[in-house]
């Protein structure tokens, strides 16, 4: 059996089982469910070996309940409501609770759980990517650009602080909505990201990830209650970078940067999707910086060519978007754009700005950045010297290999 399999249903099914066996169980049992759930995908990795089942889906989520069930034995606890949940009506209607509609009113309610106010932003993100989507501890802290040891404490606050505050698994009243939306998108953007450009050694893209991240946003979307033009222009900017998966990396698992991608290659109906969520993010009053993030992303998706871009529009979106959500990504951005466009002194100027920390694990691309920048300006040392920081500080394979390519190269001319 290939590993990639369970890896694959791992990635799309630990949401789905941890929220509704939350339904089930509770929220008070919520580690010994997680439990539950990574002990049932161990084992089907020992019985797959062979033969995988003809609904592995639903192998699973049987298998998650059953040994639910046997935890909370081995524990003695709730044992009259553990015979009630094996046996006669009720049993019929703990299985109801298993059914597709079920499962999403679940997941809906567990991504609400996790934005809950009384957690912190911070135990917000690391638990709604360890609970809704199955991260585990390390891709969580290098999503978050942090140690696991701090990821593991966040997470053990926000399983104590829903114990002690009796937060339920629940809707949040419609006064409350707005601002938990805000934290959910966050988590989405954070999860998609990683997917997009993953911090793994040794792979640039998941498209699970990103599956993940683009099935959430529509679960979101089938409720009117939680629609919004944020949440809509956030699906728009998930469906233009989606599109482009397919041209990112060649045949020889090398990087294909935006000038050099086969445009035939993207995903014609993820961007008319994207275009379509865009439009309908105009309906509403609210804006965010997921609007000019779609609008950055679409302005790169409807080019026919590299040629084609519009850079001006491009700049002036990013400006437009550090104005409203000023980040130091958001003014590499604007830095490159200028060196796209030969406005060196300006180019210079911006990404002098950034401070020599500001990107945490990502600084290797102000190196970069600072690097294109003294190549075409003619100074090829600076250039060489920049680079070779670069390529010190970056820790994926595939980028590394590119940036080597690229020195190679201005070394022969």
């Amino acid at each position: 059996m290939d590993p990639k399999i369970v890896d694959h249903l791992f990635r799309h099914q630990y949401g789905k089982m941890v929220a509704i066996l939350t339904k089930v169980f509770g929220l008070t049992h919520l580690e010994t469910i997680e439990d539950a759930v990574q002990d049932t995908f161990v084992k089907a990795s020992l019985q797959w070996r062979t033969q995988i089942p003809d609904k592995p889906e639903a192998w699973l989520m049987s298998a998650a309940k059953n040994r639910m069930i046997d935890l909370l034995r081995k524990l003695k606890a709730e044992h009259l409501r553990l015979e009630k949940l094996t046996s006669g009506a009720a049993a019929i209607q703990l299985n109801e609770l298993f059914l597709d509609h079920e499962v999403e009113d679940s997941q809906l309610r567990m991504i609400f759980v996790a934005c809950h106010p009384d957690l912190s932003p911070e135990e917000q993100i690391a638990f709604s990517l360890k609970t809704i989507s199955g991260f585990s501890m390390r891709e969580i802290a290098a999503a978050l650009l942090i140690k696991e040891e701090t990821i593991k404490k966040r997470l053990s606050r926000a399983r104590k602080t829903i114990v002690k505050k009796e937060i339920r698994f629940d809707y949040p009243a419609p006064e409350e909505v707005n601002t938990r939306m805000a934290g959910v998108m966050q988590v989405i953007y954070l999860i998609f990201n990683e997917g997009f450009h993953s911090t793994k050694a040794d792979q640039l893209v998941s498209k699970d990830l990103c599956g993940e991240a683009i099935r959430l946003c529509r679960l979101l979307l089938k409720k009117e209650r939680f629609r919004s033009g944020s949440l809509y222009a956030l699906f728009s900017l998930l469906c233009f970078h989606a599109s482009r998966l397919e041209s990112k990396v060649s045949a020889d698992n090398q990087i294909v940067n935006l000038e050099h991608q086969d445009r035939s290659k993207w995903y014609l109906p993820l961007i008319v999707l994207g275009n379509d969520a865009l439009a309908k993010s105009a309906e509403y009053e609210d804006w965010s910086s997921y609007h000019y993030e779609a609008a950055i992303a679409r302005e790169h998706v409807q080019a026919i060519r590299y040629e084609n871009t519009d850079w001006e529009k491009i700049l002036e979106l990013y400006q437009k978007l550090y104005e409203l959500y000023p980040t130091d990504s958001t003014l590499l951005s604007i830095g490159n754009v200028y060196l796209l466009l030969g406005q060196w002194e300006k180019a210079k100027q911006v990404l002098d700005s950034i401070p020599d920390d500001g990107l945490h694990q990502r600084k290797y691309l102000l190196h970069g950045s600072f690097a294109e920048y003294y190549y075409k300006t003619g100074d090829l040392g600076q250039a060489i010297e920049q680079i070779d920081a670069a390529i010190k500080l970056c820790t994926n394979e595939l980028e590394k290999n590119y940036l080597l390519e690229k020195r190679a190269k201005w070394e022969r001319q």
